[in-house]
Formats: C-alpha cells, sequence, structure tokens
C-alpha cells in the first residue's frame, strides 16, 4: 500500500484473496474499493473479515471473470496473480485503465513493464507502473523511438 501514498479515489483488487488489500485501501481512504475473486470460498471470507472490520457495507467482493469486467473508470489497481496471466492482463490494462490510473502488482511483476518505483524485497516486493508512461513508451517503441 506504500506505493499508493499520495492518491485517492476508487482501487479495484484483482485477485483479491481473502481481502485484506482492500480492507487496508479502505482505511487509507480509498472509495469505492472492489475486490474481484474467482474463489466462492475467499469471498465469503473475505466478506467475513469485512463485517468483523466493520466495513460491511462500505467494500465490495465479486465473484466476477476480470476479463469481462470494466476497468475504464479504475484510477488505482493493485494486482496479486500467477505470472502466467500477466502478460494477457497487461493488454487489458494498457487498453482499458484512465491515463491517470496506478497499477500496483505484488510479489510478480509486469514482464517489460518498466515500473516507475518498486518496494520491499523477497515474496514481500512489489512494483507500481504509471499507465501513461507505459502507453507513451508503447507508442515510441512502434515508431521505433528510443525508450
Amino acid at each position: 500500500m506504500t506505493l499508493l501514498q499520495g492518491r485517492s479515489g476508487n482501487i479495484a483488487d484483482l485477485g483479491s484473496g481473502d481481502g485484506r488489500i482492500v480492507l487496508e485501501a479502505y482505511r487509507q481512504g480509498f472509495q469505492p474499493v472492489v475486490g474481484y475473486e474467482l474463489n466462492p470460498w475467499l469471498i465469503r471470507l473475505s466478506n467475513f473479515h469485512a463485517w468483523r472490520a466493520g466495513y460491511s457495507g462500505k467494500v465490495s467482493f465479486r465473484q466476477e471473470d476480470l476479463w469481462k469486467v470494466s476497468l475504464a473508470e479504475c484510477r488505482n489497481v493493485t494486482v496479486f496473480l500467477a505470472p502466467s496471466v500477466l502478460p494477457l492482463l497487461q493488454e487489458k490494462l494498457l487498453s482499458e485503465l484512465p491515463l491517470d490510473a496506478l497499477v500496483v502488482a505484488g510479489r510478480f511483476p509486469f514482464p517489460g513493464w518498466a515500473p516507475c518505483r518498486t518496494e520491499g524485497v523477497g515474496v514481500h516486493r512489489a512494483w507500481a507502473y504509471n499507465i501513461q508512461a507505459l502507453r507513451q513508451a508503447a507508442r515510441n517503441q512502434d515508431q521505433g523511438t528510443p525508450v
């Protein structure tokens, strides 16, 4: 969450697991906060954690296919997914997110993307990616301009 300091607005957590990032994001003032998770047991656990923290109805957890969810309004995105999914997700994030969006990946970096910041070491490492900078780098690469 330190990579999101100074930012505000909404946040989507892709692969929200037990909900801890969603709950911490709400504690830090992000609103609305939505976690997307395919595992129904983890959705139930996340809702329990939200209820226990007093955040029931203030955060949401959705069992939805992230490939079918629009991320066009998301200014902040956290990702904790398997490395095999990240290359496909890159395309979706680049095409859907607004220019001012920041993506934070935990444990596994996006291949080929240059992070604007990193934090932590080992399994606690996280990478932040600025969508505007990534789109510009992609345009430069397409035009043959050095990055």
